[in-house]
């Protein structure tokens, strides 16, 4: 009558063996994929739904025990590193929100002539790009006179420059997504909203540096083909009212550092490039949608000038590495203003981390300094200055005070009172 007994108590220990072990491989299977879907969505930044974040298992821990000082002084360097990571001290600014963009903004581009800022393109989320320009009227503040653009033109990553009247719109990425490059540019004329077609440049490119000067229009640095390789190639033509004098374009001593997303200046019969960075997602292989896929970035704070014997030079870097600046930035009382942008990954977490500060490039002293914060951490900014204001549009902010990392893109419309000490 043992056996029975011996067999039934072993029955019973198989059995429980079994359900605990189905137990732990769900629960490794359920972990395993929470891990993915949350390091996937990490990747990307385009989410504009936040979910409520569990408390950090370090926090609990001090709020369960203030005594045990160890585990509270380390969640306390977790908050901090997660809080204001790489934020200046900076003054505090009045901030008067304006009527918002008719659409919201990303990569986008922005020329402002005269009272009027034209905004274009930009994706609105990372599968829908726009194809038509807004125009905002400093004068009164309002938003009017839409119109599209050209069907072959590129959505982001442009080229754009203006000589008063005309505009000129150089190569960058068509379609959403990381969709390739092309070579083709544009001339609008905005006394009559009108476009002409323009010579293209000799090789497609994201981003590129671009600025008339001297009589010529200069394209240098940007992103490759791949998105991702920096360009340092530099070419210019000779242009007048929107027209090019020569039939191609002229290759000219190359850029001392490539890559997209940088601020490309002239002031004083000088040309300025500044900040920027090497590296930028890259279209997923095989993907049929090009659905992006992060690659490793470095941003910088390099400065460097071009002189007019065509030599490079470096100058003094800016306050901290800043990148995504191409449209952010103006001429103010002979300084350089450029408002927000992207810094270096959070050191964890590896996450970009946004620009909160408006920095300042005095061209009489050749100093840097920061002057002001914003509303909120953003990037890719739309920048405009009039009657004494200084204006931003469009753009991604950050998560909140607490999280730089990019959150939601925006078409909201920002101003501020901007006077510089000398």
């Amino acid at each position: 009558m043992a056996r029975p007994a011996a067999k039934q108590g072993y029955g019973r220990v198989v059995l429980v063996s079994c359900v605990a072990l189905l137990a732990v491989g769900l629960v490794g299977d359920f972990l395993w994929a929470s891990s993915h879907r949350f390091s996937s969505s990490s990747a990307s930044y385009w989410s504009t739904v936040v979910v409520p974040e569990k408390p950090d298992a370090g926090e609990s821990t001090i709020k369960a025990s203030e005594k045990v000082t160890k585990k509270k002084s380390d969640g306390l360097h977790e908050r901090k590193l997660s809080a204001t990571f790489q934020d200046l001290p900076a003054p505090e600014l009045k901030w008067e929100k304006m009527a918002p963009a008719p659409v919201p903004r990303l990569d986008g581009a922005a020329i402002q002539i005269k009272n009027l800022l034209y905004v274009f393109a930009g994706y609105g989320t990372i599968d829908f790009v726009h194809s038509h320009v807004d125009i905002y009227n400093f004068t009164d503040n309002t938003w009017g006179g839409r119109f599209d653009m050209p069907k072959e033109m590129a959505h982001s990553h442009l080229g754009m420059v203006t000589d008063g009247r005309h505009i000129y719109v150089v190569t960058g990425q068509y379609g959403p997504q990381c969709r390739g490059p092309t070579a083709k540019t544009f001339v609008l004329d905005t006394d009559t909203n009108t476009w002409s077609d323009f010579p293209p440049l000799p090789v497609p490119r994201y981003a590129p540096a671009t600025q008339l000067w001297r009589g010529r229009l200069h394209v240098m640095g940007g992103s490759k083909e791949n998105r991702h390789t920096p360009g340092l190639e530099h070419w210019s033509i000779m242009v007048k009212d929107g027209k090019a004098l020569e039939n191609e374009w002229r290759s000219e001593i190359p850029i001392p550092r490539g890559g997209p997303h940088r601020a490309c200046v002239v002031a004083d019969d000088r040309l300025f490039v500044i900040g920027g960075q090497e590296g930028d997602f890259m279209a997923k292989p095989g993907s049929p949608i090009f659905k992006c896929s992060r690659r490793l970035e470095v941003v910088y704070s390099d400065v460097y000038m071009l002189d007019g014997d065509m030599k490079w030079k470096a100058m003094p870097s800016m306050p901290k590495p800043d990148s995504h600046i191409e449209f952010a930035w103006k001429i103010v009382e002979n300084s350089i203003v450029i408002v927000g942008g992207t810094t270096e990954k959070h050191p964890e977490t590896k996450k970009m981390v946004l620009v909160g500060e408006i920095f300042r490039f005095n061209l009489d002293t050749l100093k840097w300094s920061v002057i002001g914060k914003l509303p909120y951490r953003v990037k890719t900014t739309l920048v405009g200055y009039w009657d004494g204001w200084l204006y931003f549009t469009s753009g991604q902010r950050d998560k909140g005070p607490e999280d730089p990392s990019p959150r939601k893109v925006l078409g909201e419309m920002w101003r501020t009172k901007l006077k510089l000490e000398p």
